[in-house]
């Protein structure tokens, strides 16, 4: 079973670590080891992995136990609800119905891992757990599950191409919708129906971020949503977006431009396509990351543009706000050796001041190179200006 596998590698990495005790409280790795999911992470949930125990623990809000049987792998004893009292409280949290089922099984004493930069793993979680549990050795758990899902299963891979299909789908509509006097709200909400309605095949799910569209000079600004401005004749606009299917993305950023571009951004779009490229070629199992940026910015600076930053991350299965895994970086200084079955996305952006540029590739490296995930094309986007009635 996948799950007990994943659930293995996670205690090897704890008994590595000296970690008897793992609190998971990110989403994605909670959906990860167990199948949890819901939309209940704007109250306080985790799973207790215990080394020595063949299930982990779920314990959430008692309105979202019944989500647990339906979605997880964990039999009633391991489906563990706290009152509703609990909830955003002023006298009691739910850290520490934790504390106290920690000392109910005698772990209270040991050594105790939590995701202290999770999202939502909040100041005050920690500090109800240290308070209670006066005689744990804390340890920082962070990423610990991310690493071990930045390789991919076959079926994850299978996921994963399904949400390409559906980011080839919405991006498709949105160069669609785009056009002089319409809002951006409008096209966003094509998008967004193309991202839920998903192919004839099978539906889409919500992703973890919503579609980023800046225009004209906010393409500066690469994470900028929509307004109810209208696009006007000659406006850059960048427009990034990702499938989900199963929690699992496929992100894809284009450029367009409503009607006639400057040369200054076909030039932009010329250096980035070559950059990507260049970046992609030298992919392949044995290549850390900072040899991919490297190859971009050696491409870049023969084109007479200077960037030095990251350009791309890991990416898969996640929940808002962010479907990057927060591992492995393509920028200067991150050694990680790249593996088959990793996926990256590959988001180099340029911006001059005044405009921006985003031409965007999300790939799987092969046990020889690369494969794209997204079949979309790779260029600087032309929307005929059609002036509406």
């Amino acid at each position: 079973m996948e799950y007990q596998k994943r659930l293995m590698k996670t205690k090897q990495r704890m008994a590595a670590d000296g970690i008897d005790v793992l609190l998971v409280t990110d989403p994605a790795n909670m959906n990860y080891l167990s199948g949890y999911d819901a939309w209940s992470f704007y109250v306080h949930q985790l799973l207790i992995v215990m080394i020595d125990e063949e299930q982990p623990y779920w314990i959430g809000r008692g309105l979202d136990a019944n989500a647990a049987r339906h979605t997880s792998w964990l039999d009633e004893d391991h489906i563990l609800p706290y009152a509703d009292h609990y909830v955003q409280s002023t006298i009691r949290h739910p850290m520490d119905f934790v504390s106290d089922f920690l000392k109910e099984r005698k772990r209270d004493k040991q050594v105790i891992a939590m995701e202290l930069d999770a999202y939502y793993f909040t100041a005050k979680s920690y500090l109800k757990l240290a308070n209670n549990l006066l005689d744990s050795k804390f340890k920082d758990g962070t990423n610990l599950v991310n690493w071990i899902r930045i390789i991919k299963s076959d079926q994850e891979i299978a996921y994963i191409k399904k949400a390409a299909q559906i980011s080839e789908k919405a991006m498709g509509v949105a160069y669609e919708a785009l056009n002089e006097g319409v809002r951006e709200s409008d096209v966003v909400a094509e998008i967004s129906h193309a991202q839920i309605s998903g192919t004839e095949e099978f539906g889409g799910d919500y992703p973890s971020i919503v579609p980023l569209i800046p225009t004209g000079e906010k393409t500066s600004a690469c994470h900028l949503t929509w307004t109810d401005d209208v696009f006007k004749a000659g406006d850059p606009v960048i427009i990034e977006l990702s499938g989900c299917y199963q929690r699992y993305h496929s992100p894809l950023a284009r450029t367009a431009v409503v009607g006639s571009p400057s040369e200054e951004m076909r030039h932009l779009g010329d250096v980035v396509v070559e950059g990507v490229n260049s970046a992609l070629d030298v992919v392949k199992p044995g290549i850390t990351c900072e040899e991919v940026e490297l190859a971009w910015r050696n491409s870049i600076e023969r084109n007479g543009i200077k960037k030095e930053s990251r350009i791309g991350y890991s990416v898969g299965l996640n929940y808002p706000p962010d479907w990057g895994e927060h591992t492995a970086s393509l920028r200067p200084g991150d050694r990680t050796v790249l593996e088959p079955n990793m996926t990256f996305h590959m988001i180099p952006t340029i911006d001059i001041g005044h405009a921006g540029m985003e031409i965007s590739e999300s790939f799987r490296v092969t046990e020889t190179g690369f494969e794209k995930l997204n079949n979309f094309p790779q260029e600087l986007y032309v929307k005929p200006n059609i002036r509406l009635a």
